[in-house]
């Protein structure tokens, strides 16, 4: 399966266009963002859990990264409430679930053999923000390949002004303007390397996630 497979072009989806489709697990849907592979793939999803859903236990070869974006996710470890960003390294394994319902942004087989720690962060917490500037900034992972953030945007403040090597953003909170097109609350957008796109907050501002210097670690891909 291919969606959004070219990582030379720009990807664009907007809420209004989520297409939920079911999973192999009675009670969790997705929305595919980009994808290439069948069951087991590399793949950007948005997660959505029923109440008492669940996956059986298993294995993420090439990695696995979460931000809840409602209600708590959950595994054997710990309960992880809206906010938390979470990372499980190639070779790790979970059984996911959820009690409340929850919602969540994933990326899966997109990390490189040699990322081998567990982050948890929880966004929530006013300490794990800082200011850069004008702006506010979580820091979620960095590394030599990818940068990582949530990051909150002022009414018409830029959100980069130089050529970035590639990036995809989720809008969280508020809306941001793309080339003068508004993207509201769970737009996703994710651009190559030397392709500039002007991204502005909205009038009420913006939260997004922000990955930059991906969109894929050709090791993983193949």
């Amino acid at each position: 399966m291919l969606i959004n497979a070219d990582f030379t072009r720009p990807a664009v989806l907007a809420p209004h266009e989520y297409q939920w489709v079911a999973s192999p697990q009675t009670g969790v849907d997705r929305v595919m963002l980009d994808r290439v592979g069948a069951e087991k793939a590399r793949a950007t999803s948005i997660v959505r859990y029923a109440p008492n859903s669940y996956f059986p236990s298993h294995l993420h070869p090439g990695g696995e990264e979460i931000l809840v974006l409602s209600g708590t996710f959950s595994d054997e470890v710990a309960d992880y409430p809206v906010g938390w960003y979470l990372r499980n390294p190639p070779g790790s394994s979970h059984r996911p679930y959820s009690v409340e319902g929850t919602t969540i942004f994933v990326k899966l087989q997109q990390m490189p053999a040699r990322e081998q720690h567990h982050v948890r962060i929880n966004t929530r917490y006013p300490s794990n923000w800082h200011r850069q500037g004008s702006r506010e900034l979580c820091p979620l992972f960095a590394d030599d390949s990818e940068q990582v953030s949530l990051q909150r945007l002022g009414t018409n403040e830029l959100l980069y002004d130089e050529l970035l090597n590639g990036f995809e953003l989720l809008v969280l909170e508020g809306s941001v303007m793309a080339d003068r097109q508004s993207c509201e609350r769970g737009a996703w957008l994710r651009m190559p390397a030397g392709q500039h796109l002007d991204v502005v907050g909205g009038q009420q501002g913006a939260t997004v996630y922000l990955k930059t210097g991906h969109p894929a670690h050709p090791e993983v891909e193949a």
